[in-house]
């Protein structure tokens, strides 16, 4: 098995402090706890410690903000460092999506300032739905 816990072995990195110096999470903490909460996965495989070891080839899913990252593994870094130094450490498999317009859109008032109550009543009125 690529990942053991760690236990120091020359090649393998905590995933929680690689995820960290890839950039995907501000600190590591918060690596740790998604890692944690068991939402990632190495290589398919549920992995709830942040303790995990990762090599480079291992493949990476888990969530970040609403988009799901796939990610495979190519280098261990030493430190954190830049952004360009930390895109050197992994290869995107899956590059997020672009976000279309075709979300729902909320109704907006267009006459400035607050909407009266008659106002409301005429917007619920043409948009029954949007509100529940």
């Amino acid at each position: 098995m690529t990942g053991e816990i760690a236990g120091g072995a020359p090649g393998k990195l905590r995933i929680d402090k690689w995820l960290w110096q890839a950039r995907f999470f501000k600190t590591r903490s918060l690596a740790a706890k998604t890692v944690g909460a068991g939402r990632c996965r190495v290589n398919g495989t549920p992995v709830a410690k942040p303790a995990f070891c990762v090599a480079p080839g291992d493949v990476l899913t888990f969530p970040q903000a609403r988009d799901v990252r796939v990610i495979r593994v190519e280098a261990l870094g030493d430190r954190r460092g830049p952004a360009p130094e930390a895109r050197a450490l992994y290869t995107d498999m899956a590059p997020p999506e672009t976000k279309d317009d075709s979300m729902i859109a909320v109704p907006r008032f267009d006459r400035g300032g607050r909407p009266t109550k008659r106002d409301r009543r005429m917007m619920e009125k043409s948009f029954p739905d949007a509100l529940e």
